[in-house]
């Protein structure tokens, strides 16, 4: 079904997949405790990458579906009547500004969690 390159494609693609899924084992090694030490470090440092991951999956998820509707909405009001273009297309432009800050926020929030975490002296000690 697949063709000479089609093969090759595929399995530089499984690869790939395979060496993004493995390589956080490698960083991984540096969190682990050593002997009679408690995992707390690592799971809550597993736990602050997951969540910074999600903030920004789930914005950037919403974001897009947002701005997409308002593109679509726009288009369509000109289409309908050319003579209001620019009133339209300014405020399309402040409603994509206005979604795109949700992003910006769900980034801070991932800077955060990651490097500068308020919990980790609770966690940590």
């Amino acid at each position: 079904m697949l063709g000479k390159f089609g093969k090759k494609l595929l399995t530089l693609l499984v690869a790939a997949g395979a060496l993004l899924l493995s390589s956080p084992l490698v960083y991984a090694a540096e969190v682990l405790p050593g002997a009679g030490e408690s995992y707390t470090k690592a799971l809550f440092a597993v736990g602050a990458m997951l969540a910074a991951g999600l903030s920004i999956g789930v914005a950037g998820l919403g974001v897009g579906v947002g701005m997409g509707n308002a593109i679509n909405g726009a288009t369509s009001a000109v289409g309908r009547n050319p003579g209001v273009q620019g009133k339209i297309m300014m405020t399309m432009m402040v409603g994509l500004a206005m979604a795109e800050s949700v992003a910006i926020y769900a980034l801070v929030i991932a800077l955060v969690l990651l490097y500068a975490n308020p919990y980790t002296r609770y966690f940590l000690g």
